[in-house]
């Protein structure tokens, strides 16, 4: 099956502790059954990973994490035809945040790029670096005019439009000049961000902290997306972020986003 012959429905969740939200994430498969959702920040080593609920619920798990903090998971309907872990294949120590699995044909690249503390730090000098690594990873193995799908907790706002006080948020390693322009140069390697495709002008989080009830007032952050090359990004009918999941008791700072390709 290709993509082109069934609708194909994916989605994207930072769950900042998959054993902590578990339940929200079963709750969210069962009621909206997508082909594939990819968490990032799953803060849990692999033995200890909930594989027998996510099998229970109807998924295929496939996941790298460690202990306490990063991690990558991506649960699918059916089985991935191919899995590459980390930035290129064999050993690799980021493993932990990136994951690729090949569903019907369609490469789906679940990353957790680093937040980069400080601009002034040597995490920030490594998130920007990491961009560039993610450029040659999709030159080496991706094809910009096949079908693909980069998603996940990229820690980049591009435009003002994707934060709250854009005049106050320069300085941030998620929203500072050079993060910015390191994320958009990845996404010119042939990526297109569908829900800004879709939604040009609307202002729409997907991550709010938990101090200040930064949630309550909408002071949020769009750094989870959901890129598609151009031939799949034409196909794509649907592109939304759920708020409900970021109102629940015990939730993630992160919301969920998911899009429909046709």
């Amino acid at each position: 099956m290709t993509p082109f012959e069934s609708p194909m429905k994916i989605a994207t969740y930072n769950v900042n502790s998959i054993r902590q939200r578990l339940p929200i994430v079963l709750d969210w498969l069962a009621e909206n059954k997508p082909d594939v959702m990819c968490l990032q920040e799953t803060k849990v080593q692999d033995h200890e990973f909930p594989v027998d609920a996510i099998r229970a619920a109807g998924y295929h798990a496939t996941f790298r994490g460690m202990k306490g903090y990063n991690g990558v998971a991506t649960l699918s309907l059916v089985e991935p035809e191919k899995v590459i872990y980390g930035l290129h294949e064999g050993p690799d120590n980021e493993d932990f945040r990136i994951v690729q699995t090949v569903i019907h044909g369609v490469p789906i690249v679940n990353s957790y790029v680093p937040q980069g503390y400080s601009i002034m730090s040597e995490k920030y000098a490594y998130k920007l670096a990491w961009f560039r690594r993610l450029r040659a990873y999709f030159e080496a193995s991706l094809d910009p005019f096949a079908p693909a799908i980069w998603t996940g907790d990229l820690n980049v706002a591009p435009e003002p439009i994707d934060v709250y006080h854009p005049e106050k948020r320069f300085s941030d390693p998620d929203f500072h000049i050079d993060a910015r322009s390191a994320y958009k140069d990845a996404v010119a390697w042939g990526f297109v961000d569908i829900f800004r495709k879709l939604h040009p002008d609307d202002v729409q989080y997907t991550y709010w902290d938990f101090f200040r009830n930064a949630f309550e007032r909408n002071f949020g952050w769009r750094i989870d997306h959901i890129l598609a090359t151009p031939v799949l990004a034409d196909r794509c009918r649907k592109a939304e972020v759920d708020m409900a999941p970021r109102a629940l008791k015990g939730t993630s700072d992160h919301t969920i986003m998911w899009a429909e390709f046709e």
